[in-house]
């Protein structure tokens, strides 16, 4: 029995996923990392056992119907856990948050400043005091009624829905309109209406192509279809459309991205010309503070904002008694907050930047930065690779603040694989030896120079090895992409070169537009001739010319976007594998008797699925006053299909227990099926053998989804010049992993490829045959290319903040 006042979190048996009935002690008060490779166990540990027990027991304290509201992780598998504190977790979370969601709200920054406008802004004379709701966009207090509280609206114009105005509408002339029946529909009802389809457009009256184009008018009318050979036709109710409804229509309501990308094509997004952009009503944007709006504060990147807000002294307006107390209470409150934020190294960042454009460790970062305001102690942050995006300056800020969270009487518990944050760790739990089935043991917890003792350790080699890595001639370039007057975001003016045939590693300090200048404008001006659109393609708007593009057949964008948003997307059908296992279960001798096709074996359409749980393997089971929660099928028992699916096998196993093999083990399994063994082959090489092929897309993090895609893409025969973009790719790597994916990147290249990659790893780096940095800040103090060339001459740039940590890289 162990003290209530024992020092150590102590977990015993713990058997979540992959970890094998794992005890280990871990001292509290401390800084405590979690290494291992991809898969290892210690996300399990720490988040899957640690984390969710802790919020297991808070959750035994409140009320019934209060736990139905909130989203619980559910008992891990363990056998007990004591001397375990409170637990705050912040994770990388993969899922985008909504158009609304801002770094004000985010951080709640955006309260606070509302708070200040109401209650010691400077009020028009004679205006009535507002209250903080009708200062903020997302409020039917506050929102501008024209464009909902988005400050934009969209448009469209003849020249946009009519490109080609020699052509007559039966010829398509009106561009924007849908394909296939509904535009023939829309012509036919036009016709009916008396209006010349076989004219050239620009032969048409004035106010007839107003009308076509634009009118509100739905007019209703029968049509009769011209009789083709073959076919009887009856006549129908046709409904009118105008061109600019139908493409606003698709655009804010369909469903399908293709659609709506293709609508987008026929609009312009305008700031609103009710409230220029600023999102609110009149009688807010009338209350300013220190001389400005609320809108315009929220402009400024937080740095600024700090200097204006300790600059003003309150309003001078028709204040009540007490404001500028009040002002000063509230001000002093922002600035300390605000001061929290730009200390890691995120005061480029405007309160208006919406949450979508953030990476994921900018908006751990955030939270990270609104948890030191907190105030709390005693408690156990679970952080997850806090330094995912984080240039080596930023992540010495970040260590900072990790500090004070250790400082003020918290555990911090790190899943962490940068080797600057591994050395600052108190205690070191290092998880392995390598992924899946061949890891989930601990095998080093205690200081870090105790895991120089432990030689299985695929950490020990980089946490203690000093040496340089291997200096590569740098390759030469056969060409050049060349892009001139870069106008995008913070980027401005800029003129870059990427040279082909070789590997290019875009650096700099977060939020200097290195995923701007590669991944928007770069990507989008490829993306624009591979499309075969001219200058009216998204990328060609950025910047004012482009030169050697025709030296690139195609081009490969791999991000780390989920490859599926539903537990029915995994590994396997995303590869392409899933058709072939299908196809080789279709030709066994049983499936043949009983006249089994290949879909027989998918547990996403009826016949081969178990229906009770539709394919899904578990099924909800609505709780009273508790969450719903998830079982396995009662009778499929988590197998997916039903049980005369179940009776084929192939070589002895089921299909269902084929998806349950591991990479590793499938290579084995198919080493005689050549369309199998090519994709397995390609998963192995980028370091990804312990997935289980039916592992949900949900299940991946953005490391995996992202090696996922480029193991995709190997797999493919390559034809001409590629061109791989790839942003961040080493993000959630262990360095042993990072050397795999390595690999697979220069030999794109040895091949003829161009690779291209957004990239804080200074090994990485030092391993290019090329740099550009950014910088050389964040924000308004960054998009300017600091440094190009060569990574040596780079390391000895002067003014960049990248040059110090790439020279200790390249041990000069």
């Amino acid at each position: 029995m162990h003290s209530p006042h024992d020092p150590y979190v102590r977990v015993r048996g713990a058997r979540e996923h992959n970890l094998q009935d794992v005890n280990v002690d871990i001292p509290r008060d401390t800084l405590t990392v979690f290494t291992g490779v991809s898969g290892s166990g210690k996300s399990s540990l720490a988040f899957g056992t640690i984390y969710a027990e802790a919020q297991r027991r808070y959750f035994e304290s409140v009320a019934p119907y209060a736990r139905r509201l909130i989203h619980q992780v559910g008992a891990p598998a363990v056998g007990e856990i004591t001397g375990l504190p409170p637990a705050v977790s912040l994770e990388q979370r993969r899922s985008a948050p909504g158009a609304r969601s801002s770094v004000g709200t985010v951080t709640t920054l955006s309260n606070s400043l509302r708070m200040l406008f109401s209650r010691a802004g400077e009020y028009p004379p004679g205006a009535e005091r507002l209250d903080s709701d009708a200062f903020s966009p997302n409020t039917a207090a506050g929102a501008c009624p024209e464009c909902h509280g988005l400050g934009r609206i969209h448009r469209t114009d003849e020249g946009l829905l009519v490109p080609d105005p020699s052509l007559s509408i039966r010829e398509g002339a009106i561009a924007a309109w849908p394909g296939a029946w509904q535009g023939k529909n829309l012509r036919d009802v036009l016709d009916t209406l008396g209006y010349d389809v076989d004219r050239p457009w620009r032969e048409l009256d004035a106010k007839d192509r107003e009308w076509i184009l634009f009118t509100d008018e739905q007019p209703v009318v029968t049509v009769h279809p011209v009789r083709e050979a073959g076919r009887i036709q009856r006549p129908y109710q046709g409904t009118y459309m105008s061109a600019r409804r139908y493409v606003l229509h698709t655009f804010a309501d369909t469903k399908s991205r293709t659609l709506r990308a293709k609508a987008e094509r026929f609009l312009t997004s305008v700031p609103c010309p009710v409230c220029d952009g600023s999102r609110l009503r009149p009688e807010a944007m009338a209350v300013t503070f220190g001389g400005r709006t609320i809108a315009e504060l929220a402009a400024l990147p937080l740095s600024d904002l700090a200097e204006v807000l300790a600059g003003a002294h309150g309003g001078a307006g028709a204040e009540p008694a007490g404001g500028e107390e009040t002002a000063r209470v509230l001000t002093a409150d922002l600035l300390a907050r605000i001061g929290t934020v730009t200390e890691l190294g995120l005061g480029y960042l405007s309160l208006d930047r919406t949450a979508p454009t953030l990476s994921s460790g900018e908006l751990q970062r955030l939270r990270l930065a609104t948890q030191l305001r907190s105030g709390l102690f005693g408690v156990v942050y679970v952080l997850d690779e806090p330094s995912a995006g984080l240039h080596p300056a930023d992540t010495e800020s970040l260590l900072g603040v990790v500090d004070r969270l250790k400082k003020a009487g918290n555990s911090v518990f790190v899943v962490e694989h940068h080797l600057d944050v591994v050395r600052r760790a108190d205690w070191l739990v290092d998880v392995g030896p390598l992924a899946g089935e061949h890891g989930g043991r601990v095998l080093h917890s205690g200081p870090p120079e105790g895991l120089a003792e432990v030689p299985e350790s695929a950490t020990r080699r980089f946490l203690f090895d000093r040496d340089p890595a291997p200096v590569r001639e740098p390759r030469t370039p056969t060409g050049w992409i060349r892009l001139t007057g870069v106008e995008r975001h913070n980027v401005r003016g800029v003129d870059a070169a990427f040279p082909l045939g070789v590997f290019t590693a875009v650096t700099g300090v977060s939020g200097s537009g290195k995923s701007t200048l590669v991944g928007q404008v770069l990507a989008g001006v490829l993306a624009d001739r591979q499309a075969g659109e001219e200058a009216t393609g998204a990328g060609e708007r950025f910047c004012a010319s482009v030169t050697g593009l025709e030296a690139v057949d195609r081009l490969v964008q791999v991000d780390q976007k989920p490859i599926g948003r539903t537990p029915r997307s995994n590994l396997a059908t995303y590869t392409g594998l899933f058709d072939t296992v299908r196809k080789l279960f279709a030709q066994t001798g049983t499936a043949r008797e009983r006249g089994y096709t290949a879909g027989r074996f998918s547990f996403n359409v009826r016949g081969g699925r178990c229906e009770t749980c539709q394919g899904e393997g578990f099924v909800s089971v609505e709780l009273l006053f508790l969450p719903s929660t998830y079982a396995p099928c009662p009778d499929c028992h988590g197998a997916r299909y039903n049980p005369e699916t179940l009776e084929v096998t192939l070589r002895g196993l089921t299909i269902a227990q084929v998806l349950d093999l591991t990479v590793e083990s499938a290579a084995s399994f198919f080493a005689d099926t050549p369309a199998a063994e090519r994709a397995l082959t390609t998963l192995l090489d980028v370091g990804l053998g312990y997935l289980r092929l039916g592992q949900p897309a949900t299940e991946l993090s953005g490391g995996e989804a992202q090696r996922i895609k480029l193991a995709s893409e190997l797999q493919r025969t390559r034809r001409g010049h590629t061109l791989y973009l790839l942003d961040e790719p080493t993000t959630g790597l262990h360095p042993a992993d990072v050397e795999v994916l390595m690999r697979q990147l220069h030999g794109l290249v040895d091949a003829g490829s161009t690779v291209v990659v957004v990239e804080h790893d200074m090994a990485v780096v030092a391993g290019a045959d090329q740099v550009i940095d950014l910088g050389p800040g964040g924000g308004g103090r960054g998009g300017r290319i600091v440094a190009a060339g060569a990574p040596r001459e780079v390391a000895r740039a002067a003014g960049s903040r990248t040059a110090p940590y790439l020279a200790r890289a390249l041990g000069s």
